[in-house]
Parts: structure tokens; sequence; C-alpha cells
């Protein structure tokens, strides 16, 4: 009960649990004093001049957290009726509410938390879901993923392979012709001047001479398909929450940052949530 009454409330539920414990911790402070009857009046006076100042502080700043949470929410909800998404990092679950009422709930799978190096560089990415107040900025169906570096760097990791960050009109060398670049496409052209086009999935990247071949940016060998599931809500700097191909992952802490639904719960979000909408990850 306690952890539903924290989930639901947010900054306001923690806000107030403080406040109780401040009380509790003054009132334990007084009745220790006990060393003489006069001592007593003067610790049980201070003690109460102290939890008045601390009581009217902590009063104070619930007020100012209540009309800072009231104001930014209404600033993403252009009419009374706006809904607005929470969701959960530790209990991996998202509510879509419309002021205390909550409109739909599901689980999610959201950010590991763990760190991948690329061996021999400094680069480090951390795969962690952002906490705070983010807006949905744009919505898309049958959603495309455009993979960033780190995808690369884990599965050359992950295949003990070298990386190959390649340019356009770039010329590779390999046993049964070249590849190279096309307009949008990255292709290999055979000995005998036939011309394939080569495109890339999860798993499944460009390898040539024992290095993973990270496609250049807009060819279309950069576009996987089918990863993200049939629908996907932009949260901006690569966030989202979308759907996914592996339902199996939902309601663990798994994914390289995105908050990952079932394409169930994806398609019903897409329907419900219109584009402004803010999103209160915590």
């Amino acid at each position: 009960m306690l952890r539903r009454f924290l989930s639901s409330g947010g900054v306001l539920a923690w806000a107030a649990l403080t406040l109780a414990l401040v009380g509790v911790g003054a009132t334990a402070y007084v009745g220790q004093e006990t060393l003489s009857a006069r001592r007593a009046r003067d610790a049980v006076r201070d003690a109460g001049a102290q939890e008045f100042a601390t009581l009217s502080q902590a009063r104070h700043a619930l007020t100012l957290v209540d009309d800072s949470l009231l104001a930014a929410r209404r600033r993403g909800m252009p009419s009374a009726v706006q809904p607005y998404i929470v969701v959960s990092l530790a209990d991996n679950r998202l509510w879509v509410r419309d002021s205390s009422v909550e409109l739909f709930t599901t689980r999610v799978a959201s950010g590991s938390g763990r760190t991948l190096a690329r061996e021999g560089s400094k680069e480090k990415y951390k795969f962690d879901t952002p906490r705070g107040r983010l807006t949905v900025l744009s919505k898309e169906t049958s959603p495309a993923w455009v993979p960033p570096d780190w995808h690369f760097v884990e599965q050359a990791g992950k295949k003990k392979l070298g990386i190959l960050r390649m340019k356009r009109g770039q010329i590779i060398q390999v046993a049964d012709g070249i590849i190279t670049t096309r307009g949008s496409e990255v292709i290999k052209r055979h000995h005998d001047g036939s011309v394939q086009n080569l495109t890339a999935t999860d798993g499944k990247e460009l390898v040539a001479g024992g290095r993973i071949i990270i496609p250049p940016g807009g060819t279309n060998a950069r576009r996987y398909k089918e990863i993200l599931g049939t629908h996907r809500l932009n949260l901006g700097d690569g966030y989202a929450l979308h759907g996914t191909n592996a339902p199996s992952t939902i309601g663990r802490s798994v994914s390289h940052g995105c908050v990952r639904l079932r394409n169930e719960d994806i398609e019903t979000l897409y329907r419900m949530i219109p584009v402004g909408t803010a999103v209160y990850i915590y």
C-alpha cells in the first residue's frame, strides 16, 4: 500500500512522508530529555520552537512543489482533458492519467543502466532512461531504427570483430568485388559487373575483412526495420516510447534507454496520446 501511495503521489507523496518523519524525530528528541524538570521544560520549549520552524519550512516547500508540478503539467496540457504519461523505472510500469483518473496502465522495459566501453578507446556509453519531464515531440507508424554508433561497438564486442566506419564514396575491397555507396544504398559490385544492394539488421551487420561496417548516415543499410515494433512516440535526443520485436523483455530493465512496450500497448498509446503530451519519468 505504501509503495502504491508513493508511486501514485510522486514528489508530493515523498514530501509528505518526509514531513511526517520530521515530526516523529522531533517528538522523540523531546521525550529523551529527562535530566531535570527545568531542563526538560527548556528542552520542550526549544524543541517546540524548532519543530514549528521546521514544519513551517516543510509546508512552504510542499506548497512550492505542488505549485511547480501543477504548472509543469498545465504547460504540456492545452485542455482540461489532456492526459499525461507517468513511467516508474523501479516498477517498469507506465500509466496514462487524466488528473487523478487512471486511463491506462501496462508493464514496460526500461534502460539497463549498464556501461559499454569500446576496447582500446576512451568511448563509453551509458544505457539509462532519462528521468524528469519530457514531451511527446512526434509520432510514427512502422518506425525504422537508425542504430547509433554504440550499436556497432556492442556487436563488434560480442563477435570479437573490429570496426570500420564507412564514408560515402569509399571503396572497400572484398574477396568477390568491392563494397561502396551509390545514392542511398550501400552496394557490392561483383567482379562480373553485377551490383547487389546490401541490407543489414540487428545481429546481421555488414562485415568485411574481420570488421563490422558502420554504414554512412542516410543509407538504407543504416535503417533497421521491424526492430521498434509498430509505433513510436519520440521524446527527443534519440529516446522514445516504442514497440518491440522482443516482447519477452517487457517488465525488465534491459533496454538501451528507450521505454519499450508490447506492440498492442504502444498502439493504444498512439491512439490516446497527442503530440505535446507531458511524460514524467522517475
